[in-house]
């Protein structure tokens, strides 16, 4: 019995058919039967079908003597289904790869529930992927299982059937089947919703539903589309059968109405000669199932009135007056706005036309953030290096109070902000600088970059589009064009700036500025921060930082750091750093996780932790300067690479132990592994390639060759002479560590 019963109705879609069903093909989860059901299709979809069953054994065709349309070829595929769950896709939408790896293991974590509600992309024939913009519904946080009591926000999204999974048993036990018509999703969606006992939901992409210019059949018109009334007439039915769901009453007719409204309203879906017949139709229909007192919105309650009196000229009249009075107060508000920036860019142009001042200096980070990162530690090295440059951090208001006394504060979009721009010699920045920045001959913008790279970073986003996440690659190439300097931790740092932001600018290979407080702390400075963030004298502590998952709307914990800590034993403590939305209460953790995610320098951090734990987080670049044990937990790999990818395989090159899941992360600790002799050898040749500079002094490094003009610049402390802090706990044999296989001694020492 496969995991996955994927059925494709194909009618008239030969030119994408291919596409489809190589996507299903291809998953990384192999687990699955494709039945494709051919529609007495009179173009070449039977025989595209009939060629992939000959090279796939997992391909089933079922050929209909005539065409019955999309809801009986889909009963057709159901009949010969003998998955664990129901997957319908249409003929012309493809699965987004590794999509039912992900829906298998989101069942899998949720205890196999009924209904799987996951995402889609709008996919344009322009090459453009366009997000649902309800996906906020699918939010992964909170319990799951659930009831669609629970969540009734379910029943804003699409009422379509292929962006769900469908436990089999379940729906064949509630006799759910799809009827004939258009809009043949609606009476099987509400029910299936309704009816089930556990529902889960996936904040990941898992199709493409595929916007055609021509051929639709949604977007053709037709006399079909009053079909819409008789599978309404089939929602209300199942509700009468089913009086323990007549709570539901309300929501189905506002959805009803909504509905009515939409295709009434679309130009290309109803013939004109329709119209009338339309709403009359809707009209009646609104009066029959009509819940009075139905909570709703003034204007939503409005328009279903009109629908429901038929008042056809009096809602075209309305529509038109919402949308004057819409474009009468954006009118209002745009002088306003209008004058204001015409205001700046006129003080920021005379600005330019005055001298620059070679003793000013203004440093910022990405989303104006607080002060630290590269230009935070330049800063520092300005002030001691060079007194003579006086400097200025732009940061938003909030984060004013973290700029030493010494800087002065800028807030972005201020006369004094502009002004600063316009006449300081020196601009630093570990991002893009402001959009309206033109910078002036004799200006030098140094440019810091946000750490190491290890995924894909500028032009080499272009194949990815969940990374790029609607990057203006242009603006990216004039951006590098107007850097002087990229700071460089090492030679890949440079190789890779180089190739994927392309510009005149010197690479100054000085190693990482952020990280030179590894090499100035001493052990009481550990001590301190330790006894700040709350960790117990003695315990080992674990920063866990994962990486940021492009494909994911909202990110959730990819470890149950309870279960770890209490695994582990008492003798550990987990700095967690940036913990999701759905991760368990600190309270059940009893103190031994603490939530680092607001901590304004993650440097301190790093000094508190004895060792770190990521997957994908450039941060692991910057902890081997400090030689302390690193693990990998090298979670959805394939998903990851797909997004985003890497520039090289960590796994085949890691900075320690790798383990592929939470059983093996917890064996690594337990058995002493994390710091064995096998991890210090990865480490050294870890830090060998990208720590080479990092010494402590590649800020300053940083301020003499482009501040004072010094050629002859202090040499590299080698690898085996630098002295970063040790780890605060000693090396102590542990008692007791459970394992995955149940408790068992552990001799070796930590």
């Amino acid at each position: 019995m496969p995991r996955f019963s994927v059925i494709v109705p194909a009618y008239q879609v030969q030119a994408y058919l291919h596409a489809c069903l190589e996507s299903v093909l291809s998953q990384s989860c192999p687990d699955l039967e494709l039945i494709v059901v051919d529609d007495r299709s009179p173009d070449a979809c039977g025989a595209i079908a009939d060629e992939f069953a000959a090279l796939d054994p997992r391909v089933r065709v079922v050929h209909l003597a005539q065409n019955r349309g999309l809801g009986p070829a889909r009963n057709a595929g159901l009949e010969r289904a003998r998955g664990d769950y129901l997957v319908f896709l249409d003929g012309d939408d493809t699965l987004a790869p590794h999509a039912l790896r992900a829906v298998a293991d989101r069942l899998k974590e949720t205890g196999e529930p009924d209904v799987l509600v996951y995402d889609y992309a709008r996919a344009y024939w322009t090459g453009e992927t366009v997000r649902n913009r309800a996906a906020a519904h699918l939010a992964e946080q909170g319990p799951a299982p659930f009831r669609l009591a629970d969540r009734p926000g379910l029943l804003n999204l699409l009422m379509v059937a292929w962006n769900k999974t469908v436990r089999r048993e379940f729906a064949e036990r509630a006799g759910l089947a799809f009827p004939p018509g258009y809009y043949e999703d609606t009476p099987w969606t509400y029910p299936v919703l309704l009816s089930a006992q556990s529902v889960a939901t996936l904040d990941r992409v898992c199709v493409h539903y595929r916007q055609r210019r021509t051929g639709s059949i949604l977007g053709t018109p037709s006399e079909r589309h009053l079909d819409v009334f008789a599978q309404y007439d089939r929602v209300f039915a199942f509700l009468d059968a089913h009086p323990e769901h007549d709570r539901w009453r309300p929501v189905l007719y506002r959805r009803m109405a909504d509905h009515l409204a939409t295709v009434f309203t679309r130009p290309d879906r109803l013939p004109r000669p329709l119209r009338a017949e339309f709403l009359r139709r809707a009209r009646a229909h609104c009066r029959r199932y009509r819940v009075p007192g139905a909570p709703a919105r003034l204007s939503v309650r409005l328009r279903h009135a009109l629908l429901r009196l038929g008042l056809r000229r009096t809602w075209a009249a309305l529509r038109l007056a919402s949308a004057l009075r819409r474009r009468s107060a954006r009118g209002a508000a745009l002088p306003l706005r209008a004058v204001h920036r015409a205001a700046l860019r006129l003080h920021y142009r005379v600005q330019r036309l005055l001298p620059l001042r070679p003793d000013r200096a203004v440093f910022a980070v990405e989303g104006g953030g607080g002060y630290g990162c590269n230009p935070g530690a330049l800063e520092e090295a300005f002030r001691r290096l060079a007194p003579h440059v006086r400097t200025a951090w732009a940061a938003d208001r909030v984060h004013h109070h973290t700029v030493p006394p010494a800087t002065r504060r800028l807030t972005p979009g201020t006369a004094a902000y502009w002004t600063a721009l316009a006449r300081s010699t020196y601009l630093v920045h570990n991002a893009a600088f402001d959009a309206g920045l033109v910078r002036r001959r004799g200006q030098v913008l140094v440019q810091t970059r946000a750490g190491t790279p290890l995924g894909h970073e500028g032009l080499d986003l272009q194949e990815r589009p969940a990374a790029a996440a609607g990057t203006d690659f242009g603006a990216l190439l004039r951006e590098a064009g107007s850097w002087d300097y990229v700071v460089c931790a090492n030679r890949h740092s440079a190789l890779t700036w180089e190739r994927v932001h392309p510009g005149g600018w010197t690479a100054l290979e000085y190693g990482q500025p952020r990280t030179d407080v590894f090499q100035r702390a001493r052990p009481e400075d550990v001590a301190r921060l330790r006894e700040t963030l709350g960790v117990p004298r003695g315990t080992v502590a674990v920063l866990y930082a994962p990486a940021h998952r492009d494909y994911r709307r909202t990110q959730r914990a990819l470890l149950d750091l309870e279960r770890v800590v209490r695994r582990l034993g008492p003798r550990f403590t987990v700095l967690a750093l940036g913990l999701p939305d759905d991760a368990v209460p600190l309270s059940a953790c009893e103190g031994r996780v603490v939530d680092v995610g607001g901590h304004p320098h993650v440097e301190s951090l790093c000094l508190a932790a004895d060792a770190l734990v990521t997957d994908y987080s450039p941060l692991m670049f910057d902890y081997a300067g400090l030689d302390r044990p690193i693990v990998l937990h090298a979670a959805e790999p394939e998903a990851y690479e797909e997004a985003r990818g890497t520039y090289f395989d960590l796994r085949s090159f890691p900075p320690g132990p790798v383990a592929r899941d939470e059983d093996e992360l917890v064996g690594v600790f337990a058995g002493g592994d994390w710091q064995g002799a096998r991890s210090a050898r990865l480490r050294a040749g870890f830090r060998e390639r990208f720590c080479p500079y990092d010494d402590g002094r590649a800020a300053e490094r940083v301020v003499r060759r482009v501040v004072l003009g010094q050629t002859r610049l202090p040499p590299v402390v080698p690898l085996a002479e630098r002295r970063p802090p040790a780890a605060a706990v000693a090396r102590t044999p542990l008692t007791t560590v459970p394992r995955s296989g149940g408790p068992r001694s552990v001799t070796d020492s930590l």
